[in-house]
């Protein structure tokens, strides 16, 4: 996020520009850098994404007030495109107004591609997975690029050919007086090119569908609602645009030890009356390894004991929360007459009346 260029310096324009001079500013810029002007030309396609990304946060008026306060980081993750073909998708009015045809047909042909689509996979992870990662196998369908044809959509041995009827623009321009519109070629869809020999497999589309296998890592420290990208893992992309990716959406599954809280652990430890008592030191089984825990005397319900660093390990791989001791003092159902009488002396020693009516402590015991 640091090392992006200020927008308003990428369009050459001052910080209290008019909604005209960034336009025509971005015009400017887009012309120059256009992919079409630069064929293979990576700086230029840099720099044309570049100037859109600024064009696009500094021509809305609430992004634009969120980048003035904040900057970047205002906009999170949010701002910027794939590709020039999201680009295009996104301007494609604008281009029309710019250059007098959709943004993403050039002069020489370019075919209309797009990015393909996003997929969803919920995984369920046991709880002990989610606390220090595992990895998993998953299988899922998904629209993929036709191995036969390599994604053209043309007979292996054949390839697709400019439209005759568009001259590989994509588009039909008619003139009535004043007024000039543009349609998709009928011909050929709009995509500029057209295929005389279709591929068998996929019958001209380029695509098909497919069970894909693979292993996903789930890194420890992760919960509900997290979701892993997995670049590329999508649906294959249209007339040769990028695949779409992959998010795994993670369900992590409740423990019946262990209540999470963030990155901290909270465990419930019975004692007894007198280990409360008295003190005691007792053996603590842990997520991954078994304490020694110090029980004060005179320790009661609900008291807390921490072990730091025995909780779950952080997601940035430095250090684990801490481990939470939750003392439940656990009275007898059952006592013996000798039990009975040695805390009922307990109970005279220490002056608790047992009456009818009183309440005390040995009088719900003995109940």
């Amino acid at each position: 996020m640091t090392g992006k260029r200020d927008y308003y310096e990428i369009l050459g324009i001052e910080k209290g520009a008019s909604d005209s001079d960034i336009k025509s500013a971005y015009r400017k810029a887009a012309m120059k850098y256009h992919p079409d002007r630069n064929p293979d030309n990576a700086e230029a396609e840099e720099k044309f994404k570049e100037a859109s990304e600024a064009y696009e946060v500094l021509s809305n008026a609430e992004k634009r007030a969120t980048y003035d306060r904040f900057g970047h980081q205002g906009l999170g993750s949010g701002a910027g495109f794939h590709d020039v073909n999201d680009i295009f998708q996104s301007f494609g009015s604008i281009f029309e107004e710019f250059f007098g045809f959709g943004g993403g047909f050039g002069a020489g042909g370019r075919t209309r591609t797009r990015r393909g689509a996003d997929l969803r996979y919920d995984l369920a992870l046991g709880f002990d997975e989610a606390v220090f990662g595992v990895e998993k196998e998953i299988e899922f369908e998904r629209v993929a690029a036709c191995g036969s044809c390599n994604g053209s959509g043309a007979k292996p041995g054949t390839a697709r050919k400019r439209c005759g009827t568009c001259q590989g623009i994509g588009q039909i321009r008619r003139t009535q007086g004043f007024f000039s519109v543009a349609t998709p070629c009928p011909a050929c869809g709009g995509e500029g090119e057209t295929i005389e020999h279709p591929c068998p497999t996929c019958k001209g589309r380029g695509r098909k569908k497919e069970k894909r296998k693979m292993s996903v890592k789930v890194p420890g420290g992760v919960d509900t609602g997290l979701r892993l990208r997995i670049s590329q893992e999508g649906e294959a992309g249209i007339n040769g645009g990028p695949a779409g990716d992959l998010y795994v959406v993670l369900h992590v599954k409740d423990s019946d030890r262990f209540v999470r809280d963030g990155n901290d652990l909270i465990l419930s430890q019975q004692v007894s009356i007198v280990q409360a008592a008295l003190g005691a030191k007792i053996k603590v089984k842990g997520i991954d390894s078994e304490h020694s825990v110090e029980i004060p005397a005179g320790t009661q319900y609900g008291h807390r004991i921490t072990v730091p660093g025995a909780g779950v390990p952080s997601l940035k791989g430095v250090g684990r929360g801490d481990l939470h001791i939750e003392i439940a003092v656990v009275v007898p159902r059952k006592l013996t007459r000798e039990q009975k009488e040695l805390l009922q002396k307990f109970a005279d020693i220490s002056g608790e009346d047992q009456g009818a009516g009183q309440g005390g402590f040995f009088q719900r015991l003995f109940d």
